[in-house]
């Protein structure tokens, strides 16, 4: 790209070093922006760097402008704590991260500035500029170099500089490491070795050998080694932290600090590499092209969350495996098993549905009408795991990953044929729970009605409210539509259900309640110890169950105050409802073509509540379980082949699986 001498010229006939703070750093702004014109090639953007070169060499005026502006940069900018400190959160809180990124994103910042990681992320915004930062030439490089600096100690300089940054770093990082919410959950080993002890020391050594004039390489070189070594000590005991994760559950606050003192100890070894180096203008380059990099991620709130909830979306999946593996069936025993356990489950939401509508008669707000039927939706989804049954729409989310987790095994034929028996049995089983609660919460409600008739003699909801549900259920409105978002509920349900068992583990509620004073003269020890087991085995269904009864019944009542429109579909209170219906209207109703619209709707509304949630879950349990690099084509190919060759084995288990 070819850019007009003209706007050079009138760029360094507006250099000033004397002018006001904000005027100077605005000429730094617009001149790198010339610098990177449209931001489409590297070769152009070097091209105009050679052009600045040339024309400042070739008049001394500006030259000696050019050089008292530096001075009163670095003179008033700390170069130190940009390398120190960009890309780093000013606290060590998570929320508090979220908040400052999301008020930069939001405000604007003022050239106005001493700060130099405000200024450097004014002037150099585009992840462009890493790439002609990054690409410029060692004889460019020197001679900026010899363009900016008088020419006297300007490399002890720039060394005090790089060591500076490594002592504020180092600090930060001994901080971190004697942190207790931290250092006690390192392993005994690496408390033992107390590797953050040194850091400072090995730090002031490295910096006696660098500026003292009498140093020998082999003095240096044997200081930088052992500053490594330290440095590789820290992240390792730093690392033992996760391994305390796996067993007493994961803290995002936690492994956010984690993830700082990393990125802090990288950036001292690159620090170190800078002072090392026997290029430092080329290193000081790529030194800030990569903070360039670290300023995009700096500036993102995609990769906060991704980075530092990872962990937590792994646990949570890991934890709905080990539960989703109890939700699938693999022998003819397991499959008759579940089929009672659904039938049950079918029978208890026969009595939610009833329930349901008579909630509805109290004609309560529509806050306080989503609150009750919450209340009978989770009562009910909790008596039914107590009563050990089983809802077919609760299994998808945490089959899932158990799924997810079976690709990472996936390296030959074997594997391929044992993922696809497990695609089997998935799928045999929800069908199993599916049909189980369907084809028991159905005669179950015309029997509910019916004695309810024969005790009041009338029905049990009006023709009015039973012509709605008929209307409510029809295959061309938006049922479908409600399904699917069904699903994404049940899927919300499984990652509370995650969340609340890894935070009861994390904060060890089982040793508190077990060992509390308070607590065991209250219920005494044997009780207390029961109630430690009953919570292990049982919170994470309570807390799916519970938080998706209420998101059923208040999450339509929220979005119809914003006008969404939206409401749910289940399937099997849709086929409750749909029976309370045919009920209420007779015998005519198979007469009646909306009755038979509602009943094509049924099967779609459970494929839509399974196969969204399951999706759903599948894709999280994926990313949290590094699964890449799967042969997808490949599964297809041999799922298809086992459709074709036992078609009946995705319905039924065969003789031989016992």
């Amino acid at each position: 790209m070819k850019v007009a001498p003209l706007d050079l010229a009138a760029l360094l006939a507006r250099l000033d070093p004397q002018a006001p703070l904000a005027e100077r750093h605005l000429w730094l702004i617009a001149l790198l922006d010339w610098v990177r014109g449209a931001r489409d090639s590297v070769p152009a953007s070097l091209g105009r760097v050679q052009l600045l070169i040339d024309a400042v060499e070739a008049r001394h005026d500006v030259r000696a402008r050019l050089q008292a502006w530096w001075a009163a940069l670095v003179e008033t900018v700390d170069v130190t704590t940009l390398l120190a400190d960009f890309g780093f959160a000013p606290r060590t809180a998570l929320v508090s991260e979220l908040a400052e990124r999301l008020r930069r994103k939001l405000l604007p910042s003022s050239p106005e500035t001493i700060d130099a990681s405000e200024l450097f992320t004014l002037a150099l915004p585009s992840a462009f500029d890493a790439q002609w930062l990054g690409a410029l030439h060692e004889e460019q490089l020197e001679r900026l170099v010899a363009l900016l600096a008088d020419g006297e100690g300007h490399t002890t300089r720039w060394q005090k500089t790089l060591l500076d940054a490594i002592t504020y770093c180092a600090g930060q990082i001994l901080s971190t490491g004697y942190a207790p919410e931290l250092r006690l959950r390192m392993s005994e080993a690496a408390r033992e070795a107390q590797p953050f002890h040194a850091l400072i020391r090995d730090v002031e050594s490295l910096r006696v050998e660098v500026l003292h004039g009498l140093r020998t390489r082999d003095r240096l070189d044997e200081s930088a080694q052992r500053l490594r070594e330290r440095l590789d000590a820290c992240r390792s005991a730093a690392s033992t932290v996760y391994a305390h994760f796996e067993d007493n559950g994961i803290s995002v606050g936690l492994v956010f600090r984690l993830r700082q003192l990393r990125v802090r100890i990288l950036r001292v070894r690159e620090l170190l590499e800078c002072v090392l180096s026997p290029t430092p203008a080329v290193s000081a380059a790529r030194l800030l092209a990569h903070l360039v990099q670290v300023g995009q991620e700096r500036r993102s709130l995609r990769a906060l969350l991704a980075a530092n909830s990872s962990l937590l979306a792994a646990k949570v999946a890991e934890r709905s495996a080990e539960t989703g593996e109890h939700y699938i069936t693999r022998t003819r025993g397991e499959y008759f098993a579940m089929v009672r356990n659904a039938a049950g489950g079918g029978a208890v939401m026969a009595f939610t549905t009833l329930l349901k509508f008579a909630l509805y008669a109290l004609a309560l707000s529509a806050f306080w009408g989503g609150f009750v039927a919450g209340i009978n939706y989770a009562a009910s989804f909790v008596l039914i795991q107590l009563l050990h049954f089983t809802v077919a729409t609760k299994q998808p989310a945490m089959t899932a990953p158990a799924m997810a987790a079976k690709l990472k095994d996936i390296d030959s034929d074997s594997g391929v044929a044992e993922f696809v028996d497990k695609v089997t049995y998935l799928v045999r089983s929800q069908v199993a729970a599916v049909l189980g609660n369907v084809l028991v919460v159905f005669p179950a409600v015309l029997g509910l009605t019916a004695l309810w008739a024969l005790a009041t003699g009338g029905p049990a909801i009006s023709e009015k409210s039973a012509e709605q549900v008929l209307d409510s259920l029809h295959l061309l409105g938006p049922s479908l539509l409600f399904a699917a978002f069904t699903g994404v509920l049940l899927f919300a349900s499984s990652i509370i259900a995650g969340w609340t068992e890894n935070w009861f583990v994390l904060h060890r509620l089982d040793s508190a309640m077990r060992y509390n004073p308070r607590i065991t003269r209250l219920l005494g020890a044997a009780r207390a110890a029961r109630w430690v087991r009953f919570l292990r085995d049982n919170l994470s269904g309570l807390a799916a169950n519970i938080s998706l009864g209420f998101m059923l019944g208040l999450v339509p009542a929220f979005a119809s105050f914003f006008g969404l429109g939206l409401d749910v579909r289940h399937v099997t209170l849709s086929t409750g409802q749909l029976a309370a219906a045919a009920a209420s209207l007779g015998p005519d109703v198979l007469s009646h073509p909306a009755f038979w619209w509602a009943v094509a709707t049924l099967p779609l509304l459970g494929a839509l509540n399974v196969s969204v949630s399951f999706y759903l879950a599948f894709l999280l349990a994926l990313r949290a379980q590094n699964v890449t690099g799967v042969e997808r084509a490949r599964i297809y190919a041999a799922v298809r082949a086992r459709l074709r060759s036992k078609p009946l084995s995705f319905f039924v288990p065969g003789r031989q699986d016992n």
